[in-house]
């Protein structure tokens, strides 16, 4: 089955988000939308699934124009849509998740026999191996991204819309998924794929769309080069590969032993967690999100209630201290998200870059802001880390997401400090952005200061660590140098060590 967009534009506010996008996807056809986070490749699948309406354009399936307002047009089109935070019931089995909103019952009983044999053919079919009576949250999450699939097939999808598909997968699960995309496409199923993944665009696309600022600014083959795919995403010259110095590390700077952190309700999330950084070292904790690495970041910075162990910076316990406690004692820290604890969205650039330094001598006197030093301060480091904005006095919520980062990196690393506890530090950025954050890390490292990096993107993880600590279940598997091979790296990440 084909699907053309034609002229598809979408408003929200002043924000531009789809401007007249013309898009064909051909019968079995991969076809990858590629670009950043922000630039309207999402806004664009859901008005193909119904969850958003256009302002204006067509939608034609096999050359006929469709009407689709809401997901169940959608599906009767032959459309279905897999979406980047899964659609499921943690408490519901495989076959109640899928028959969800479709469910047929016998005499007022819920009936899941036939669902559950169309799910044993399907997963037969492409070799899934997923029992119907199983519980969702008990499954692992790449056979949870496998149980949405098989939804979409249940209901006859001959176009998938796969939506940052890869985001929550180990390498294994990724390449395994690359592999049922490539089987899908060979039965006749045109893929739609949404990432900004360069490296798993080239591994299987047939045909590459490119989206910036919600506009199709050109086609790309397969062919084409990671640097140059990333030149028309983002509009110049990007250097993907940081240049990382071959460096000599110091004296250690953070020592966290035994630690332990539990939940609201008591469960442990982190447990027995050991190890150490030294001066001019980035050491990263690589998994999959939700294994305990958010939290460890947290504890560091004494943000978690309920922690047990020891967190030493240079020598002395921090943990059970304050916020400022830990800032004093010479941490910078970007959190994993900048609008919720990295930013006041509602204050001004200016106020933003002092929230951790507002009481040193140059910014008050005799319990007042001294606004001038503040002022001149801001438009320097506006200028330092290229923060584009028209005026320091602008509220950080008008920033874009890069922009909104370099003020946090502004004010985080032009403190003195030790130690830089970085979570996520590129998570929603541009390729131009993400370029900007690995110069100021290796710049610290550079200058000996201790680099805590947590990551989900496996290739930024071996570009700028020293040393990996792999996570799984909130326990430390193992810790290895970044010359490992992504294949091992990938199988500790899933808990197998051997």
């Amino acid at each position: 089955m084909s699907l053309e967009l034609k002229q598809i534009t979408k408003k929200f506010g002043s924000l531009l988000a789809n401007d007249q996008i013309d898009l064909k996807v051909e019968n079995g056809e991969i076809h990858a939308i590629l670009g950043e986070n922000g630039a309207g490749k999402s806004t664009l699948m859901n008005i193909v699934y119904g969850l958003v309406n256009a302002d204006s354009g067509s939608i034609l399936v096999d050359g006929k124009k469709v009407e689709i307002n809401e997901p169940a047009d959608a599906l009767k089109f032959g459309i279905g849509m897999v979406h980047q935070h899964f659609m499921l019931v943690p408490v519901f089995t495989v076959a109640e998740n899928i028959v969800l909103g479709q469910e047929k019952t016998n005499k007022g009983i819920l009936s899941l026999s036939e669902a559950k044999k169309r799910i044993k053919q399907i997963a037969d079919e492409f070799k899934f191996d997923i029992d119907p009576d199983a519980i969702i949250e008990d499954l692992p999450v790449g056979l949870q991204q496998r149980v949405e699939i098989i939804r979409a097939l249940m209901y006859d999808a001959k176009v998938l819309i796969l939506d940052e598909p890869t985001a929550v997968l180990t390498p294994q699960e990724t390449d395994e998924l690359l592999n049922i995309m490539r089987t899908l496409s060979a039965k006749g199923t045109s893929i739609i794929f949404i990432t900004h993944k360069l490296r798993e665009v080239k591994a299987v696309a047939d045909k590459i769309t490119i989206i910036r600022l919600g506009k199709v600014v050109g086609m790309a083959s397969p062919s084409s080069t990671q640097g140059e795919l990333a030149s028309m995403m983002v509009g110049r010259e990007v250097d993907l590969i940081p240049n990382k110095s071959i460096k000599a590390p110091g004296k250690t700077i953070l020592s966290i032993n035994n630690l332990n952190i539990f939940n609201s309700v008591g469960r442990n999330i982190v447990k027995q967690v050991s190890f150490e950084i030294r001066a001019g070292e980035i050491l990263a904790i690589a998994g999959v999100q939700g294994n305990g690495q958010s939290e460890i970041a947290r504890a560091i910075i004494n943000l978690e209630p309920h922690v047990t162990g020891s967190i030493m910076v240079n020598g002395k316990e921090i943990l059970g201290q304050t916020v400022k406690n830990s800032l004093e004692a010479g941490i910078a820290f970007i959190p994993e998200s900048r609008e919720i604890d990295g930013l006041i969205e509602s204050f001004t650039i200016a106020e933003n870059l002092i929230l951790d330094t507002h009481e040193l001598p140059q910014y008050s006197k005799n319990m007042q802001l001294a606004r001038n030093s503040i002022n001149n301060s801001a438009t320097t480091l506006t200028k330092e880390f290229d923060i584009r904005t028209q005026s320091i006095f602008d509220h950080a919520s008008s920033l874009s997401g890069g922009n909104k980062q370099k003020v946090v990196l502004a004010r985080e690393l032009t403190r003195k400090v030790e130690l830089v506890v970085a979570s996520q530090p590129t998570r929603g950025l541009d390729v131009g952005s993400i370029e900007f954050v690995y110069e100021k890390l290796l710049a610290e490292r550079e200058a000996n200061k201790a680099v805590l990096l947590i990551s989900s993107e496996l290739d930024e993880v071996v570009a700028l660590a020293d040393r990996i600590a792999v996570i799984y279940k909130g326990e430390i598997v193992g810790i290895v140098d970044s010359n490992v091979s992504r294949e091992k790296l990938g199988l500790m990440m899933a808990g197998i060590t051997s």
